[in-house]
């Protein structure tokens, strides 16, 4: 089960593109995980400082993907991401795939993304600084309980 979702969320906008229809005149599933990996992009760029964008990156080790409604061509939808569970090289990142006419959830998504130092292409240790500009949603709802 997917880490509650703290407050304030990240989201993304999204419009489906002709590109993004299948044979079967839906959004393909492959598209999807795009939109998955689009939001984290967004994330990490929007929170992280200009010297972790230089020093360090994310290989996603694992994809874990539920569809429950299809997207149509021309529909805006939103993609939300939030930190789930956090170890010493690897954030758990939930996502999901809304469509905010109906507020139905599309797809919800969770990727384990691994922290890499940029200069020698190896796995690294997250540091306290990153942990605190992307907090996860199982310290905000501990800080929030015992706040």
């Amino acid at each position: 089960m997917p880490a509650p979702r703290p407050d304030p969320d990240f989201e993304i906008p999204i419009v489906v593109r002709a590109e993004d229809i299948d044979h079967m005149d839906h959004v393909n599933n492959v598209v999807f995980l795009r939109w998955v990996q689009e939001v984290a992009l967004a994330h990490w760029h929007a929170r992280a400082t200009p010297e972790m964008l230089r020093d360090l990156g994310w290989v996603a080790t694992r994809h874990e993907l539920d569809y429950f409604r299809e997207a149509r061509l021309g529909e805006p939808l939103v993609a939300r991401t939030w930190i789930g569970q956090v170890d010493s090289r690897r954030f758990e990142r939930l996502t999901e795939i809304v469509r905010p006419s109906d507020n139905a959830l599309l797809a919800q998504g969770r990727t384990l993304w691994t922290m890499v130092s940029r200069a020698t292409g190896r796995i690294t240790r997250i540091p306290d600084a990153l942990r605190e500009r992307f907090p996860s949603a199982a310290q905000t709802t501990a800080t929030a309980k015992h706040g």
